[in-house]
């Protein structure tokens, strides 16, 4: 995994939830830790930063569960 990707990806989600431990987290959707509208905001600012499309059929909780599975997708996106 590309270590500035993760710690670009990380400083957009800690931005948009600073109360949430995205580097412990393994259930972000699951557990309720992030909320629909929170999902939102996360992919429109992924597709922002990072200019990418993100499809309806990615915002998905095997994409957004974790840290990791958000920085895998971001990185499909960019590839």
């Amino acid at each position: 995994m590309n270590d500035k990707l993760r710690e670009e990806v990380l400083a957009v989600l800690t931005d948009l939830c600073p109360d949430v431990d995205f580097e412990k987290e393994e259930a972000l959707i699951d557990d309720g830790i992030v909320e629909s509208f929170d999902v939102i905001q996360i992919v429109t600012s992924l597709m922002e930063q990072f200019d990418i499309e993100i499809d309806a059929d990615d915002i998905e909780p095997e994409n957004l569960n974790s840290l990791e599975r958000i920085v895998g997708m971001v990185e499909r996106k960019l590839n």
